[in-house]
């Protein structure tokens, strides 16, 4: 589980809602001059960004969803795995012009192990949505939302929505009722309205502030605690 959104005002605000199963991933906050990101251990040993915050304004994250098929992974040059695309864009290892280039040009999959969709942002607020086997979206509106149900082929997960699961609805309501002053404080009663608790809960909650070149963090839900962290 998870929600992500992109907010267009006076200031280009971006939110997300880490919601993971302790028993399936291990993770940590991890910040460094270049990026701030919820690192997740791979068999390899290291902590991967592939949910995150460059200092040059790009914000990528993946998000669970249930497979499709067309995204299954394959070992080929002319394939990509949508987590090797997204850790590339958050290390701005690759700008969005270019993650763009690659969607067009090459075909993007899931990774071996994990079925995964992403919304990748710049500073300027610009959005590209990549659904493995299903496409992409282009975006440069007031603001973008994902979870983890398809928007290019809603059909295609529509039987896997979970009881009750009405993130998307609640958020789109919200987002839909702010103006050009939408804040960091509004980011986080979006956030905090749509958290999740029990095995998938949320375990870390973030908002980036492009004016600022900031991002604020809570762990665990704790809302009332929330931390700042200004790129050097």
């Amino acid at each position: 589980m998870c929600t992500r959104f992109v907010y267009h005002g006076n200031d280009m605000i971006t939110g997300f809602n880490f919601d993971i199963d302790l028993s399936v991933w291990k993770h940590k906050v991890i910040m460094d001059e270049e990026r701030f990101y919820i690192g997740i251990l791979r068999p390899d040993g290291t902590y991967h960004s592939y949910h995150g915050v460059n200092k040059n304004g790009n914000v990528g994250t993946l998000l669970y969803v249930h497979g499709n098929p067309g995204g299954e992974y394959q070992a080929s040059p002319d394939c990509m795995t949508i987590a090797d695309l997204t850790e590339e864009f958050i290390k701005g290892q690759i700008t969005f012009d270019d993650a763009l280039q690659l969607v067009r040009y090459k075909k993007i999959t899931y990774a071996p192990d994990a079925t995964m969709q992403a919304l990748l942002s710049d500073i300027h607020g610009r959005v590209l949505i990549i659904e493995p086997g299903l496409g992409y979206l282009e975006e440069h509106k007031k603001y973008s939302l994902i979870t983890n149900y398809s928007l290019i082929d809603p059909e295609s997960t529509k039987n896997y929505i979970v009881p009750g699961d009405d993130r998307y609805e609640r958020a789109l309501q919200l987002l839909d009722c702010c103006g050009n002053d939408f804040s960091v404080s509004n980011a986080y009663t979006l956030l905090h309205a749509v958290c999740q608790e029990g095995a998938w809960a949320t375990r870390v909650s973030f908002v980036y502030s492009a004016k600022e070149q900031a991002v604020y963090y809570v762990e665990n839900n704790r809302f009332e605690h929330i931390t700042k962290y200004v790129f050097p």
